[in-house]
């Protein structure tokens, strides 16, 4: 008996490509603001719309961890952990003083969801992926901490550990905000099957 080929494939499918896609463009629009965030913040403090673009970012965040984790309709134990979900952002987000720290919340969220996904979806395919969550924390934390140390090279920015650890923050959050809806769902899913059995 042969062994098993290795696909030759870099990436598991087509879903994985298109994740990595995203995630990518999402990692270079984030880092290719950097020079330019603090001039866009006083912009729109100045206008007066900062909070309700940060608002704006909090429901596309939201709506990406919905559609992720939630892709039929959703049953009480699921809008449960939605609305514990939306109450621990809504207190994280009032702990942080300044707007700017609270993006990091919308950056570094979407960027371990895309992660996520897109490892999970490598596992699905066959590949070996151990433990995805932790493995899309880590990647996402990673990749926030290169940006504080680009950012230590931009005269109109400052290296800050604080941030470091906003943008772990977001990345647990986000990642725990998909496991648990996902639980959530596969356990609605295997008491409708045991139901229908009966």
């Amino acid at each position: 008996m042969e062994p098993a080929k290795e696909p030759s494939s870099l990436f598991a499918s087509d879903r994985e490509r298109r994740l990595w896609a995203w995630t990518l463009a999402v990692v270079v629009a984030i880092y290719s603001t950097l020079g330019l965030a603090r001039t866009l913040a006083g912009i729109l403090r100045d206008e007066g719309i900062l909070v309700a673009a940060f608002l704006i970012g909090m429901v596309l965040v939201g709506a990406t961890v919905l559609a992720l984790g939630l892709r039929t309709r959703p049953g009480a134990a699921e809008i449960g952990i939605a609305l514990g979900i939306a109450a621990v952002y809504f207190m994280v987000m009032l702990r942080m003083a300044l707007p700017e720290e609270r993006t990091h919340l919308i950056e570094y969220g979407v960027v371990a969801l895309f992660i996520h996904e897109a490892l999970k979806e490598r596992a699905r395919q066959g590949r070996r992926v151990p433990i995805p969550a932790l493995l899309a924390i880590a990647a996402a934390s990673a990749v926030g901490t290169i940006d504080e140390c680009i950012q230590a090279f931009i005269p109109s920015r400052v290296f800050d550990p604080e941030d470091i650890l906003f943008n772990f923050l977001a990345a647990l959050m986000a990642v725990v905000s998909s496991v648990a809806l996902s639980w959530a769902r596969r356990r609605r899913d295997r008491v409708r099957g045991e139901t229908d059995r009966r």
